[in-house]
């Protein structure tokens, strides 16, 4: 990842975190497709709406100008990835399918959100 980490990114499909935000939409919707259909509007449309504000907010947030409104981007895709989180116990405990590769995800980009953010936060105090 190093090559990553030098040449700064010139859209948001260059960011790391979101390339993985990505990835856990499309595990996310390859879960719900197996979903009940009485779920359609309730944990189907819940969970992927979820995981498509994580990969949204990235992308909006990279095209902001300052710094500090980059910043708060992150932040709100954190707080979908625990909504994510909630939604994968409850399919679990639902018995609605395997959350296992969606719950990978959200770890995965979760950890990538938290260091995307860090390296914000260092530039906003150079």
């Amino acid at each position: 990842m190093g090559n990553a980490q030098s040449a700064p990114a010139r859209s948001f499909r260059d960011v790391v975190a979101w390339q993985k935000a990505h990835e856990l939409v499309l595990s996310a919707y390859r879960l719900t497709e197996g979903f009940p259909r009485h779920e359609l509007f309730g944990l189907t449309g819940q969970l992927r709406r979820a995981a498509v504000s994580i990969a949204a907010n990235i992308a909006e947030g990279f095209g902001r100008q300052s710094d500090s409104e980059k910043l708060r981007f992150p932040n709100v895709a954190q707080g979908s990835a625990d909504e994510c989180r909630y939604y994968l116990i409850l399919c679990r405990d639902l018995g609605y399918g395997d959350p296992t590769d969606a719950e990978a995800g959200v770890e995965e980009t979760s950890r990538l959100l938290a260091g995307y953010a860090a390296a914000i936060r260092r530039r906003l105090e150079a």
